[in-house]
């Protein structure tokens, strides 16, 4: 693996398998960059696009951090709403479902995700 490497958003691979979702590119980021500590992925949805699937991480222990890189969305998490705005990030335990809907603009934000004690090798 190499010391450094760069890729811009548009260049990083994303899902197309069976299971895609229309308005919505999933971004492998940390396969793209030979991450290993850590999950990370850059994840467009497009403006009016509400398919965001709600979900939690129960079942790994993920806590998750969202960086908005472009455009706003809403956080819907544990029965509340938080606005989300470029620049802003903000974390969610593995306990709590949660759902992100993208502002009018649509939203392009970068998910890190990781289990204390546990490390995710690059694929």
């Amino acid at each position: 693996m190499a010391i450094v490497t760069k890729k811009a958003i548009f260049e990083l691979a994303y899902y197309q398998g069976d299971h895609a979702i229309p308005g919505i590119k999933f971004r492998y980021a940390a396969r793209e960059l030979g991450v290993s500590a850590w999950g990370m992925n850059v994840i467009e949805i497009d403006a009016g696009c509400t398919a965001y699937p709600e979900h939690d991480h129960l079942q790994d222990g993920q806590e998750e951090v969202y960086v908005i890189l472009r455009g706003s969305a809403t956080l819907h998490a544990g029965g509340q709403e938080w606005p989300l705005e470029e620049g802003e990030l903000v974390r969610v335990g593995p306990k709590i479902r949660r759902k992100i809907v993208p502002g009018a603009r649509g939203v392009t934000m970068l998910a890190i995700g990781g289990t204390p004690g546990k490390a995710y090798p690059a694929k």
